[in-house]
């Protein structure tokens, strides 16, 4: 039989409370246990007293008899000094997920294209600044009748059309 010391929910809806309990490692976890040797109340303030209390002497004794203690037990256990708890690193803890990151790609991407956007305006703008006032004048009047000379060829285009659809 596999012994575990582990914690077992009790308290109300959103008012948690705790039992630190050795159990067999098979059983549910407000199931049936072995024996209740601590309490735990996680609504306490942190350096509360009240907020863990455990049977120092009946804990050593079932970590002696082979009882494994579950994570959160083993930092209950190492607060007291009864036993250690090697230090972890997680090196990926802080690091954003795969959606996150496609996020970030997607929106520098948009920032570069908009900063290149700005960088080809703002070099126009400078080429128009440059350039004599005349000749920027007789370059939009060209342009200008061009642009009429379009807008019949479409209106006659969209006629057009628009008899053949009648037929």
């Amino acid at each position: 039989m596999a012994v575990a010391i582990r914690l077992s929910r009790g308290g109300a809806k959103k008012r948690p409370y705790y039992r630190i309990v050795v159990s067999d490692s098979r059983s549910p976890r407000d199931g049936k246990y072995l024996e209740q040797i601590g309490t735990y109340n996680p609504m306490l303030p942190k350096d509360s007293g009240e907020r863990v209390k455990l049977d120092e002497d009946r804990a050593r004794h079932w970590l002696s008899v082979g009882a494994t203690p579950s994570d959160r037990v083993l930092r209950f256990l190492d607060a007291a000094g009864i036993l250690e708890r090697a230090p972890r690193n997680n090196p990926k803890k802080g690091e954003p997920g795969e959606a996150a990151k496609e996020r970030a790609e997607e929106k520098a991407a948009k920032a570069a294209e908009a900063e290149e956007a700005a960088k080809a305006a703002e070099e126009e703008a400078k080429a128009a600044a440059e350039a004599p006032a005349e000749e920027a004048a007789a370059e939009e009047a060209p342009a200008e009748e061009a642009a009429a000379e379009e807008a019949p060829a479409e209106e006659a285009a969209a006629e057009e059309a628009t008899e053949d659809k009648g037929e």
